[in-house]
């Protein structure tokens, strides 16, 4: 049984940092892509950094050159640092993963995640 468990996400004011992370638990974590994905009041979930196959980093636009995903894979733990949050980054966050994108290989769409967190919220004022 996997679990995946995040923390971290809280209130900051335009221009802040928060440092998400996600403790996984009850598989091979180096096999895994994992990814963080976010979803605002009214909006369909997003899907916002990846590291697939234990080696490609991915970003969506928006937060390029913002955030930075990476991984202890001693610690069995995904983060997510976020710099220069903006409010239109406020959403809940989870973090995801599976042994493949094994649905249509694209690491935006949720759908090849079977895996996920609780979630974690992120506000950020202006």
């Amino acid at each position: 049984q996997v679990n995946l468990v995040e923390s971290g996400g809280g209130s900051v004011q335009a221009g802040g940092s928060l440092r998400l992370s996600c403790a996984a638990f009850g598989y091979s974590y180096s096999m895994y892509c994992m990814g963080w994905f976010r979803q605002a009041p009214g909006k369909e979930r997003e899907g916002v950094a990846a590291i697939i196959y234990d080696s490609t980093t991915s970003y969506v636009d928006s937060v390029k050159g913002r955030f930075t995903i990476s991984k202890d894979n001693a610690k069995n733990t995904l983060y997510l640092q976020m710099d220069s949050l903006q409010p239109e980054d406020t959403a809940m966050y989870y973090c995801a993963a599976d042994y493949s994108l094994g649905y249509n290989g694209n690491w935006r769409d949720p759908r090849n995640f079977r895996y996920w967190g609780q979630g974690t919220q992120v506000t950020v004022s202006s």
